[in-house]
């Protein structure tokens, strides 16, 4: 018994002009975050590979493997069945319809390298904005069977990012299709589930990911927190509110401060509380610093559970020595590498965490209160970047981002 798909009217468009040959080289699905544009991308993306020829090769890909299997293979199983998909991510290669498709990741400029010489009758490529260009470049150029096809999905960027400005604001002088999604578009989403969507983003992301909008991040990031903080600083919290607490640090440099910022999380993992800083920028000692940092992980620890501290990874002896204070005072924590997701990534977070209402800080944490509401893009830069010219309090962000950063899936 065959699978039965229930299209949108846009999702049964696009099936159309498959069915009349009305598809491109270039394939992209741009738009807003949950409006089908991934689903019925790997539907044509099935549908396609299986009405070519089994001695073609094909190549499915995204920022990495681990994201190219959460977006995309687990959910292309699902669509067409473990008998007509099977995977190796390991291997980096699978079957689908009896076709061979390998899988890379396209994360950074050395990914090009690991596709050269390949000959493809078609390509998937996964969150395209976030490819490094000279991979797409590459990828385009292996796609050089008769009728080779690529299919891509992306939510917009910046107007200045590549994939606008080389490639959808000439659409027309090139072999491309550019359908773009909207929210709306997906029609069996619950109106409730909508709404609430629609909080979780803020700013450049709310025009991105709900509007649909090729946007350029301007003017402050953290709008909501700057424009009223009160909805956010809290006088205090009980401590038996809090179940356990992390601590960020962050190492200064010529222009940059030390920052230590101890981050709470609520019974339930419901809320994130900041509960205490420390600040200084100036020339201290690797001694000295350890000497503040174990007053400030006896202090915190007093009143709540600390089990970890993260810090900037780039300082690996500063790291040390924290580490080796930590064990010669029984500070009772153990002091390692921050996660270090990207900036935008912990900035979207931390601005979906706040329109939800699960961001506090309390009010003695003035360094970072000061840090949340004048924290701006960098209008000097393509793409979306933080302002980080020694003007603006960067440090204690970084630090606030380190002790939350590995729990952000559990929220």
């Amino acid at each position: 018994m065959g699978v039965i798909f229930i299209y949108t009217e846009k999702q049964r468009g696009l099936i159309k002009k498959w069915q009349e040959g009305g598809l491109a080289r270039i394939n992209l699905l741009s738009g807003s975050v949950r409006s089908g544009k991934t689903w019925i991308s790997l539907v044509l993306w099935a549908f396609w590979v299986a009405s070519e020829s089994k001695n073609g090769t094909f190549l499915m890909s995204s920022k990495t493997l681990s994201s190219l299997e959460r977006n995309a293979l687990s959910l292309l199983q699902n669509l067409v069945g473990t008998q007509n998909f099977t995977y190796s991510l390991s291997k980096k290669e699978g079957r689908l319809f009896g076709r061979k498709v390998y899988f890379e990741g396209a994360n950074d400029s050395r990914s090009e390298g690991k596709i050269r010489g390949m000959t493809l009758s078609g390509a998937y490529c996964d969150e395209l904005t976030l490819f490094n260009e000279s991979f797409f470049v590459m990828l385009l150029s292996r796609l050089s069977e008769k009728d080779a096809k690529l299919f891509a999905t992306t939510n917009p960027d910046s107007p200045n990012h590549w994939l606008k400005k080389n490639y959808i604001d000439r659409a027309d002088s090139l072999d491309m299709l550019v359908e773009t999604f909207l929210l709306e578009d997906n029609t069996f989403l619950d109106s409730e589930y909508v709404e609430s969507l629609k909080k979780e983003y803020t700013g450049v992301y709310y025009d991105r990911f709900i509007l649909g909008m090729w946007k350029a991040a301007e003017g402050v990031i953290y709008r909501s927190f700057a424009d009223s903080p009160d909805q956010y600083v809290l006088e205090d919290i009980p401590p038996d509110k809090i179940s356990f607490a992390t601590i960020g640090v962050d190492f200064g440099g010529n222009k940059s401060a030390h920052a230590f910022v101890c981050s709470g999380f609520t019974l339930n993992m419901d809320k994130i509380v900041v509960l205490d800083e420390f600040y200084i920028k100036e020339q201290i000692s690797p001694k000295k610093l350890e000497d503040y940092f174990t007053e400030f992980v006896l202090k915190c620890s007093s009143k709540y559970k600390i089990f970890d501290v993260y810090c900037d990874n780039a300082e690996t002896t500063l790291i040390g020595g924290l580490s080796n204070a930590a064990i010669e005072n029984r500070l009772g924590v153990d002091v390692r590498k921050a996660r270090k997701n990207s900036v935008n990534e912990r900035i979207r977070f931390v601005c979906s965490m706040m329109s939800h209402g699960k961001f506090f800080v309390l009010k003695n944490c003035s360094h970072l209160i000061e840090a949340l509401s004048s924290a701006i893009w960098d209008s000097s830069q393509n793409s979306d970047k933080r302002l980080d010219n020694g003007s603006i309090n960067i440090d204690s962000l970084d630090a606030m981002e380190y002790s939350i950063e590995p729990y952000m899936d559990d929220f």
